[in-house]
């Protein structure tokens, strides 16, 4: 295992292997086995451009050849930051096929975060587009490279001749010189092959060492769940580089069974809907908040999206009104609630469960091999049906963060469990629900009040697009809940609307906010998330400002 990671035990791993868990084999394979199978089958379709197993399998070795000639080397480390087009696909693959080990950078991510992530692994390259959505990542990508003095290696998509700097366009279209030497490279698969990057809503992103063999099976059980075939049309709408996206089953589990991946450049919801038509996508991976946005857009009726069979939605809990609403909006596609974490353990909902369980519950782990135990504040395991902590371990769920040992000693026990953060109960049949996280729990005077709860109930009101509850301080109470909003467009809410909303709703009186924001937007975590201590930490200033702390 690299250095700075944390294995399995030893026999842990052995059962694993034995009982055909763990394959010996990397992340290449399944899409060379497809290459094989059917070369002319289109694995990568971006707007107009088309391109076959082979043609992937192809461009993917020329830019590995190209990667050997810069100087990179197997288990040299690389920040990977593309957006969703087809050039993630073969950069993802070439950098695997030699054993450089990616960081999953998002487009989001800046220098603060890029600097950081190069300096704590000593990366030797950085892979960007040199411009994306009006942001200069080329000015960028020098300012890094003149911290990180490891950062040696500057490579863009497209075209271009600034010095120091190789793009790719013109290694992909030209044959390789050599490419033989790829046959002397094969790289371990118990050993790290990418990192992800943690959600945690505070300070910069850990890095999350997978393994191509716990990584394979990850997307290989996710497969299994959804039943994924030959026909299956992965929209990738979310950023390509998220584990949602990319092993659930995402990108690997589309190339592990024929499928064809479907780049959206863009979540803007009539470019999703033109390109759900153009490629007769079946599958749709989406947060709650884009699915809102989908569901909400006048250009939902201008297309044909009657080919979509899945809308897979995780991030955050969906709210049975908004599975009801994929349904009647959709009847011809199955909302399925997906509850994981790029640490590891993911649960689903399956296609052919009771609407009830995909309604009121975010499923059950994915494979047999899941432990997971829900504790109390002691520790000990709590009663079937009662709320404690999620706590996990599995073959795909890591045993430590990378470089992290003191954060390590924290957030797993000593006998390896992940302490997942989220607060769950499970019903009679196995199923999870998820009643929000341990540190966003509002403590109002000994009363816990579940800030994901009143955001869900919060959310369906007509006048509401995105909302947020925190804690706000409170010098009698300890805390009080503050619900933040962003009205839709052309509506406004009041508190007292809110109110009078959510008693009607029949829930405990002391679950009510009290008090409302309504902002224009929220802050966000460098993974896309809202930033919930930004919003914690505005509504204390405040609080001071107004003299009430």
């Amino acid at each position: 295992m690299l250095d700075g990671c944390t294995s399995w035990p030893e026999d842990f791993a052995r059962r694993y292997i034995q009982e055909g868990i763990w394959e010996p084999k990397v992340l290449w394979d399944p899409l060379r086995e497809a290459a094989a199978r059917y070369p002319d089958r289109t694995f990568v379709a971006d707007g107009e451009k088309k391109l076959s197993y082979g043609e992937i399998v192809q461009l993917s070795e020329r830019v590995a050849v190209h990667l050997l000639e810069c100087g990179m080397q197997p288990r040299d480390i690389v920040l990977l930051q593309l957006p969703n087009t087809w050039e993630f696909v073969v950069m993802f693959y070439a950098l695997r096929r030699v054993g450089v080990i990616p960081i999953m950078c998002l487009p989001p991510h800046r220098q603060t975060e890029l600097t950081y992530f190069a300096q704590l692994t000593g990366a030797k390259g950085y892979v960007f587009a040199p411009s994306y959505r009006g942001f200069d990542y080329l000015a960028m990508a020098r300012e890094i490279q003149a911290a990180v003095p490891s950062l040696r290696c500057l490579i863009a998509a497209g075209d271009g001749h600034d010095t120091g700097v190789s793009y790719l366009a013109p290694c992909i279209e030209r044959p390789a010189r050599d490419p033989q030497v790829l046959a002397y490279y094969r790289t371990d698969p118990f050993d790290v092959a990418l990192f992800l990057l943690s959600g945690g809503t505070t300070g910069i992103p850990k890095l999350i060492p997978r393994t191509a063999a716990d990584y394979l099976y990850n997307a290989k059980q996710c497969v299994r769940v959804l039943d994924w075939g030959p026909d299956t049309v992965f929209m990738v709408v979310i950023p390509a580089a998220h584990n949602f996206p990319l092993s659930a089953p995402g990108m690997i589990g589309t190339a592990m069974v024929g499928g064809t991946l479907a780049m959206c450049p863009s979540p803007d919801p009539e470019t999703v809907f033109q390109a759900v038509q153009r490629h007769k996508g079946t599958a749709l991976a989406a947060s709650p908040a884009l699915l809102i946005s989908l569901l909400n857009s006048p250009h939902l009726g201008k297309y044909d999206l009657s080919s979509l069979r899945l809308i897979c939605v995780g991030g955050q809990k969906m709210q049975p009104e908004l599975a009801d609403r994929v349904w009647s909006t959709w009847p011809f596609a199955t909302p399925v609630q997906v509850f994981g974490m790029a640490e590891g353990l993911i649960n689903m909902t399956r296609p052919d469960d009771p609407r009830d369980v995909i309604l009121h519950t975010q499923g059950r782990p994915i494979s047999p091999a899941d432990e997971i135990r829900i504790v109390g504040d002691d520790g000990q395991e709590v009663a079937r049906g009662e709320v404690g902590e999620l706590l996990t371990r599995g073959p795909y769920t890591v045993r430590g963060y990378y470089k992290a040992e003191e954060h390590n000693r924290v957030a797993f026990t000593p006998d390896g469990f992940y302490r997942t953060g989220d607060m769950v109960r499970q019903d009679s049949n196995g199923n999870l629900v998820v009643e929000g996280r341990r540190k966003d729990m509002i403590n109002r005077g000994g009363e816990k009040i579940s800030a994901e709860e009143i955001e869900n109930l919060v959310l369906s009101h007509d006048s509401v697009h995105m909302a947020a509850v925190v804690a706000m301080p409170d010098p009698v109470m300890g805390e009080r809940s503050c619900a933040f909003v962003i009205p839709r467009p052309e509506r406004t809410l009041t508190l007292d609307e809110l109110t009078r909303f959510l008693i009607d709703k029949k829930i405990a009186k002391f679950k009510l906010p009290e008090r409302l924001e309504v902002v224009p937007q929220f802050p966000l975590t460098s993974v896309g998330k809202i930033s919930k201590k930004d919003l914690r930490d505005q509504i204390a200033a405040k609080l001071k400002a107004e003299g009430k702390l």
